[in-house]
């Protein structure tokens, strides 16, 4: 990660001031490293358009509300009980379609794991209801460990870039995608110091 930072920060100075305040980049270390391939992408789910303390908020009473986060236990549970810990029915539909596809078979997680190029990972993950690009890349990069994805899509992160380069408002995504090439293969850490601009810390990361 010290390797990444100075990376980023030769390839564009404007990151030196945060990643100099900052300690260096956690994907891989984060609360997400310690449970199942499964449980952290119901986790980006439950993250989808919420603030990093709502969706932690919501995480822990579904994590309380369950038992064990599991794709068999949540095809048992009645959607009332995922509802009850502030799951929206969108996501509460999205949930209960991936743990059947894990459960039976339709989606294999631990096969996913193991393929090399990340378009495939979110080409497969996108297959189901509810799972779209920004879901498959917080996967990507918190479970997988991924160090080169650039999640343009992430509100967050645009206006974390913006913070970095003093500029204002939101700039367009497909305008975003390419300003990172020269921070391969690190752009996940370079993503990582953007959320860290807007939001600090975070037990999530």
């Amino acid at each position: 990660m010290q390797a990444a930072a100075d990376h980023i920060v030769a390839a564009d100075p404007a990151f030196g001031p945060i990643i100099g305040d900052s300690p260096l980049c956690t994907i891989g270390k984060g609360s997400r490293a310690q449970v199942s391939p499964f449980h952290s992408l119901v986790g980006s789910v439950i993250a989808q358009q919420l603030s990093v303390k709502a969706a932690d908020t919501i995480t822990a009473r579904v994590e309380e509300n369950l038992g064990e986060v599991t794709p068999r236990r949540i095809v048992e549970v009645d959607e009332a009980d995922l509802r009850a810990a502030g799951l929206s029915g969108a996501k509460t539909r999205t949930i209960k379609g991936l743990a059947h596809a894990v459960h039976h078979g339709v989606l294999d997680l631990e096969k996913t794991l193991t393929h090399p190029e990340d378009s495939t990972i979110v080409a497969e993950l996108t297959k189901l209801w509810g799972i779209g690009r920004w879901t498959a890349e917080m996967f990507l990069m918190f479970t997988m460990h991924r160090l080169d994805v650039w999640p343009t899509g992430d509100l967050a992160m645009r206006k974390g870039w913006n913070i970095v380069h003093g500029a204002t408002g939101d700039i367009d995504p497909q305008v975003l995608e390419p300003l990172a090439d020269p921070l391969r293969p690190y752009r996940s850490v370079a993503a990582w110091y953007c959320w860290r601009a807007v939001e600090g810390g975070s037990s999530s990361w």
